[in-house]
């Protein structure tokens, strides 16, 4: 890297671009340029690492320019601490330099040699409907053609079992618009009848979406009555859709009853508990109910060792985690699922 650079936020300044970073990894959540900063300098740990990587969304555009912002979508490793690899991390940047120089826009020949390095990667078509959907609400650009049409099906003006109609970009672009065009008044209208080819990516777009207190309520008791459904499909796609809520309390609440329901045991709510809804577990009596459940998983101990490595790995949660290790009143079924982690 050279010598004046040497960091991707130093990198980006020299082009003379305006820039933007996100953490996209476990939720697509905008990082300020001074944690990022603490980030790259490695003076803090990755806030919210996923599978031992930071994935990272950098958008940049040349502010005398009138053309689509660029974006890198980009992973990172993280050493046993969750700090930035930094070896990886100027071994990006100096790819970029070679490639490009310090001309970052106006080059896109020479930047598509940048999608055939090992730190480039593509989310899965969810989160990138959720990421365009949010750009364009940013840079206040107008939605995609296909929101229109999403607008109209949660308005009612179209028939609920027509959902074949809707495009996965419309349902992000009218997720991401809650707060306009009476859109949360819409989708309220309708949540307790969407059908789950509608309400599964609605909730992968919702949970990256801080909605409010009554979406959240809806969404709560929608849960609630769907506790003892014979599937937990519902049950997982209202925490999920739950889960950025601002009204914490109302998602602690969902996880609790989730974990005294009969579902408690079930793999897929298991996963979507730690992925999605982490920050309930910082409540510690919380965290060792949910341990003790995925001890008893019949997948085996390879699910508790991965979700043990999961949620240790997020900085808030890793003192709790850490003291399930030194707990005594533990059942036998989680003693013997961590003393398997150190086999």
């Amino acid at each position: 890297m050279e010598k004046n650079i040497a960091t991707l936020a130093q990198l980006l300044d020299a082009a003379g671009t305006q820039w933007r970073v996100y953490d996209i990894g476990r939720r697509i959540a905008k990082i300020d340029k001074a944690t990022f900063a603490k980030i790259e300098s490695t003076q803090i740990p990755y806030p919210t690492p996923l599978q031992q990587h930071a994935m990272i969304a950098i958008q940049f555009w040349d502010a005398r320019a009138s053309k689509e912002p660029y974006i890198w979508f980009l992973k990172f490793p993280l050493d046993e601490q969750n700090k930035l690899n930094q070896a990886s991390r100027n071994h990006f940047a100096d790819m970029v330099l070679e490639a490009l120089g310090t001309q970052l826009t106006g080059q896109d020949e020479q930047a598509q040699q940048l999608n055939n390095n090992p730190y480039v990667f593509t989310p899965n078509v969810n989160k990138r409907a959720a990421f365009n959907a949010l750009m364009k609400v940013e840079l206040n650009q107008g939605a995609s053609i296909y929101y229109e049409h999403a607008q109209l099906y949660f308005s009612g003006k179209i028939a609920i079992d027509s959902w074949q109609t809707l495009a996965l970009q419309g349902i992000a672009d009218f997720a991401m618009r809650l707060h306009q065009d009476n859109n949360s008044e819409k989708l309220l209208s309708v949540l307790n009848h969407l059908p789950e080819e509608v309400f599964n990516p609605l909730s992968s777009i919702l949970e990256h979406v801080c909605i409010t207190t009554t979406v959240a309520e809806s969404l709560l008791k929608l849960g609630q009555q769907s506790l003892t459904l014979e599937s937990p499909n519902t049950l997982i796609y209202s925490l999920r859709a739950l889960s950025n809520a601002a009204a914490t309390g109302l998602v602690d609440q969902l996880v609790d009853e989730a974990l005294q329901s009969k579902h408690a045991h079930n793999t897929d709510l298991q996963l979507i508990l730690a992925g999605r809804c982490w920050r309930s577990f910082s409540q510690p009596e919380r965290l060792h109910l949910y341990m003790d459940h995925v001890a008893q998983s019949p997948v085996g101990p390879e699910l508790f060792a991965g979700i043990f490595a999961d949620l240790v790995a997020i900085s808030e949660l890793r003192p709790h985690v850490l003291n399930l290790l030194r707990i005594e009143n533990r059942s036998e079924t989680l003693a013997r699922a961590i003393g398997s982690l150190f086999k």
